[in-house]
């Protein structure tokens, strides 16, 4: 590697040299200009070089804390002593996306009609397995289908970033340290157990592996082997895919033989602030009515508008929740919820969204929080993300003029709490 100096020497003992090349030789002004980009990049090669140094520290004591952990020295050598730092890994993990996208446009995607033909074909094609796997856990065999094609488009997309080399990098240097260091010890494990060599150990960017995107620890706490040869593989083995998901979300309290739950028409009046769970009987007492057919029968469900009064509602289950156990976003548990039904020939939703609102982008947010603070609706702090304790600073902000307090942030209520604010 070239120190700066050596790198500049260099340099300028070339400049003369580009007379003989017939170029004009480099003005003053041109001549530093070069010398400054000669230095920044013989800079940043001694600050990566640094910054390996740190890595290669860092990763030593870690093997020093697995092995303590019972992680064997085999697999340690073979699979840990390989591992790499990947910038691009801190590169995802930094990045903000400019806009919070709709979930009009993520169920556009998610359950598009490519998606529900393709799972319609994968259900045909393994059959025999997920009947076995909904007989065995209870779990219908379109939802664990839904989930297959949400996470990973079916295994056509389930990244390849070796999982090992994602948790170090993050470990070392991302937002979730100690998470992400849990993670690659329980990755580790799995490999000192003979599930999956280090090498086939791939995935997203993130960490999360295979074809439904289990992480390390969700490996090892739900992962099953579903073809009984002795391992569990949710990268090559269908079975073992589909039997794992199937207990993940059975261990989440999935309720056999209900449904995640049904759209719904909301009265006039009805109180959008409620964020409570109900039984079905006590909704229908506040005037809920099924969109097609009757309600189901819960002894505790919620009424969500995940678009706010302008959108469609739903009352959803406790086998939402499992869902939402799976990944805790409404957007991802409608997402799974309506594919399993398409994907199963029931209907889809009804009622419109409300496409003309401009999204928000994450300054928007932040602007917002920061504004129902100043106007004494406390959130917290100004992270750009639309949390619960937002939505009900919002709802207060909204009953307190007069506004339907659905909780949902629009370019509108943005300029409203602007024009509020002192």
């Amino acid at each position: 590697m070239l120190s700066v100096f050596t790198a500049y020497g260099r340099a300028k003992r070339l400049l003369p040299g580009l007379v003989l090349l017939g170029l004009a030789p480099l003005t003053a002004s041109a001549e530093q200009g070069l010398m400054e980009q000669v230095d920044t990049r013989a800079s940043q090669s001694v600050a990566d070089a640094s910054h390996h140094a740190g890595f290669d520290q860092w990763r030593a004591e870690f093997r020093r804390y697995a092995a303590q952990q019972g992680v064997s020295e085999q697999t340690l050598a073979h699979a840990l002593d390989g591992v790499r730092y990947r910038a691009k890994v801190i590169e995802h993990d930094r990045y903000q996306p400019e806009f919070v996208r709709p979930i009009w446009q993520y169920l556009d995607t998610a359950v598009s009609s490519d998606r529900v033909n393709t799972g319609r074909e994968k259900l045909d094609a393994h059959r025999d397995i997920a009947r076995n796997v909904e007989r065995r856990y209870g779990v219908p065999a379109e939802v664990v289908v839904a989930i297959w094609g949400i996470e990973s488009n079916y295994g056509s997309h389930f990244g390849n970033f070796s999982t090992l080399d994602a948790f170090a990098t993050l470990a070392f240097e991302g937002r979730r340290r100690e998470f992400a260091r849990g993670e690659l010890l329980a990755a580790l494990k799995i490999i000192d157990a003979g599930d999956i060599s280090a090498e086939q150990m791939v995935g997203s960017w993130a960490g999360a592996m295979g074809h439904t995107q289990f992480i390390p620890s969700s490996f090892v706490s739900y992962a099953v082997d579903g073809d009984d040869d002795g391992r569990r593989d949710i990268w090559d083995s269908i079975p073992d895919v589909m039997a794992s998901t199937a207990n993940y979300l059975k261990r989440a309290n999935w309720e056999p033989g209900e449904p995640w739950g049904t759209e719904v028409r909301l009265p006039d009046g009805f109180d959008y602030a409620q964020t409570r769970r109900l039984s079905t009987a006590e909704w229908r007492e506040q005037g809920v009515r099924a969109e097609d057919g009757a309600l189901p029968e819960f002894g505790s469900a919620a009424v969500i508008i995940p678009a706010g009064a302008k959108g469609p509602a739903f009352l959803v289950g406790p086998n939402f929740r499992a869902i939402l156990r799976y990944n805790n976003a409404t957007s991802y548990a409608l997402a799974v919820s309506k594919l399993s039904d398409a994907i199963a020939g029931r209907a889809g939703i009804s009622q419109g969204w409300p496409r003309e609102e401009a999204p928000l982008t994450r300054d928007d947010v932040t602007a917002l929080q920061r504004l129902l603070n100043r106007v004494d609706y406390a959130v917290g702090g100004a992270d750009g993300i639309m949390g619960p304790d937002t939505r009900k600073g919002l709802r207060e902000f909204q009953r307190a003029e007069g506004l339907t307090p659905d909780g949902f942030a629009t370019q509108a209520l943005l300029k409203r709490l602007e024009d509020a604010a002192p």
